[in-house]
This record gives structure tokens, sequence and C-alpha cells, in this order.
């Protein structure tokens, strides 16, 4: 009963981001806004623990939310043989640009030298 509860509050914040980017005619998804409504709700006790209980719950069954994409594909077949290679070279180069870009933000955000670590004299390397 508190994972439907959870799930009653997944489903109106997110409703509530469609109503808000929809309304104010947002860039935005509304699922992104549901996300960021979400955010504060959590600090609120009768928010986290129902969401947490969904949230276990979906985790144990998430390769059932797969079967979609998986009959997307199979209904999309025919598609797959005529730009099968060029999707396939989309999803590696992109896939290897936001590991690149990740990587250089963490990079730049952690300086252990600016962070005057025990030990370390600045400058030193």
């Amino acid at each position: 009963m508190e994972a439907l509860r959870g799930l009653a509050w997944l489903l109106l914040l997110q409703s509530a981001g469609e109503l808000i980017a929809r309304g104010l005619k947002l860039p935005l998804p509304g699922p992104v806004l549901g996300l960021l409504l979400m955010l504060p709700a959590l600090y609120w006790p009768v928010v986290r623990g129902p969401v947490a209980a969904c949230a276990g719950f979906l985790l144990q069954h998430l390769s059932l939310l797969f079967v979609p994409v998986g009959v997307g594909v199979m209904t999309h077949l025919g598609l797959i043989g005529p730009y099968g290679l060029r999707m396939l070279l989309v999803l590696v180069v992109s896939t290897w640009i936001g590991l690149i870009v990740t990587a250089l933000v963490l990079r730049a955000l952690y300086q252990p030298e600016s962070h005057g670590l025990p030990g370390r004299k600045p400058g030193a390397s």
C-alpha cells in the first residue's frame, strides 16, 4: 500500500510538471519539471517514505521496464536494416561524448590541490 502511495506521488508531481510546462510554454519537458518539484518534496517525510517504497519496488522489477523497448525495436525492425549501422555509430559516438564531457567536468570540479588536503603542499605534485 505504501508503494502505491509513492506511485501516486510520482504521478502527481509528473502531472504538475506537465501542467507547468504546458501552461507556461516552457522549453523543458514536464517530467523534468516534475523531478525538480520532487526534490524539495522529498524533504517531507509524508512523501519520502512512500516514494522510497515505490522506488524499491520499481528497482526490483526493473527488467520488466525493458519489455516495451524490446517490443518497439521488434516493431520497427525494418528500419534497423537500412539505418542500423548509422544508429549504432550515433549511439557509440554520443556515449563517448557524454563520458568525455562527464570526465572533464569532474576533473574541473575536483582539484585536490585547492582543497588543502593534509600532507600536501600547495603547488606540489
